[in-house]
């Protein structure tokens, strides 16, 4: 994730006690601080809890934080899908926070109770314990109750006075509070809050170029039934020795640049694809076949498996070399009907070796395909030298890619994109191409090595 900031606010505020600078108005009775209204929502008049919106996009977005009306008043860089951060260790942890938020002798306070473990903000994880620049859950004890002052703010949103961005207000919590995601800050502007919705601004603390923002609702939301997949609906273990199961898969053989001006001669030759040791291994070799200067393997079950929405999981050893491109992609199943990139495309994990063990995962599809195409990417040690798992979760509201545990790209589907029907599996060994790039001269051999396929609905 992105570092995060805001502007300096200015706060009216009085020890331990929520007030303003407002007198009283006693003759009609109304309350004299003009917070009341933001203190009742809060708390409820008493006591409140507040849960993550992770059902909404966008409830955690980050953004710049400048004078520019047009960008600064949400999450212009980065938003949240649905549920982005569950079923994933290295960031789950945020949806087990909640807050509530109450009144104690007219003092307002947060508690926030977060299990034990927190996400940091990549910025702050290394100060934290942890390793690496990426958000991540990290054990730590949020202690409260924590006093809460409410003030006017003096941030970019509320100076540009655009109406309906802000209530103009924010609030500070006191000994370093937070509102469930450390970003170094504790001070929050209140764009919008009702009885049961709340949307709120901070900069992040190491990089006031940026804000992070949150919403909370009073409801806790439930993740769709389908995000929870965990029955096994098709597997290849890869343990009969020979050629690969012809049951569950066929051949892309030939050359041609596929798409992507490659060098490698696709073969169904033992020589580069075999089951061996409970493993397939996929060879690319320097070896002439054809005019090619290359020859490999491109394994698909096109025809003979494929599926719409769950989990697949995937666990390999990529090749080395300089010009090596492995992938492990899916393909929709209707391409004969709806040409590329109509059909879609689900690239699960893609790695090339003038870029070692940097982890590509990419959708293609209308407007977004080749050098366009909606991606991203996350470096994971010795991915050559270990295996690792790499898995999608694909249903209605969400397509996520991991590595192991690290989320590398994140997009929200809906009815618009080509993603709503069966597609099926991918594997091959490409070398150089528009993607995979200069091929080492001493490049002689390379193996992806896979382990298992595991689908779950």
């Amino acid at each position: 994730m992105k570092k995060h900031l805001y502007k300096a606010i200015a706060f009216c505020v009085m020890a331990l006690a929520v007030t303003s600078c407002s007198s009283s108005d006693s003759s009609n009775g109304t309350p004299s601080d003009p917070n009341q209204d933001l203190i009742n929502k809060l708390s409820g008049g008493s006591s409140r809890t507040w849960y993550w919106a992770a059902g909404e996009t966008g409830h955690i977005g980050y953004g710049e934080n400048s004078a520019n009306n047009g960008i600064n008043y949400y999450g212009n860089i980065d938003q949240a899908a649905p549920f982005e951060f569950a079923n994933n260790p290295q960031t789950g942890c945020l949806y087990d926070n909640t807050l509530t938020f109450d009144l104690q002798n007219g003092q307002l306070r947060l508690t926030v109770n977060n299990s034990g473990s927190t996400l940091f903000n990549g910025g702050y994880v290394v100060s934290h314990g942890g390793t690496g620049t990426t958000d991540s859950c990290l054990p730590y004890t949020a202690t409260g109750p924590k006093a809460v002052t409410l003030g006017d703010s003096d941030s970019y949103v509320t100076q540009s006075g655009v109406a309906g961005r802000t209530t103009g207000k924010a609030l500070t919590i006191a000994d370093g509070g937070f509102m469930g995601y450390f970003a170094g800050q504790s001070t929050y502007e209140i764009l919008s809050l009702t009885n049961t919705r709340m949307t709120v601004r901070a900069v992040i603390g190491n990089d006031p170029s940026k804000a992070v923002y949150h919403t909370f609702t009073t409801t806790q939301p439930t993740p769709p039934a389908s995000e929870n997949f965990t029955n096994l609906v098709w597997s290849e273990e890869f343990n009969t020795p020979g050629a690969p199961d012809p049951t569950k898969w066929s051949y892309n053989t030939g050359a041609g640049g596929w798409g992507n001006n490659e060098q490698q001669y696709y073969t169904n030759s033992a020589e580069n694809v075999v089951v061996a040791d409970g493993k397939l291994v996929i060879t690319a070799k320097k070896q002439t076949l054809n005019g090619s200067p290359y020859t490999s393997a491109r394994l698909v079950s096109d025809g003979k498996f494929n599926f719409k929405y769950g989990r697949a999981v995937i666990r390999a050893k990529l090749p080395v070399g300089g010009g090596t491109w492995p992938a492990i992609w899916m393909l929709g199943q209707n391409y004969a009907t709806a040409a590329w990139p109509s059909c879609g495309e689900i690239d699960i994990m893609e790695h090339v070796g003038n870029q070692q063990n940097r982890i590509f995962g990419t959708l293609h599809y209308p407007g977004h395909s080749g050098g366009n195409a909606n991606g991203g990417s996350q470096v994971i040690p010795n991915v050559s030298s270990e295996f690792h798992e790499y898995s999608v979760i694909w249903n209605t509201d969400v397509i996520k890619i991991f590595a192991d545990n690290t989320l590398i790209h994140s997009v929200a589907n809906d009815p618009s994109l080509p993603f709503d029907h069966n597609f099926f599996f991918i594997l091959n060994v490409a070398m150089g191409g528009n993607f995979g790039g200069n091929i080492d001269p001493n490049f002689t051999q390379s193996s992806m090595e896979i382990d298992y396929i595991r689908v779950y609905q």
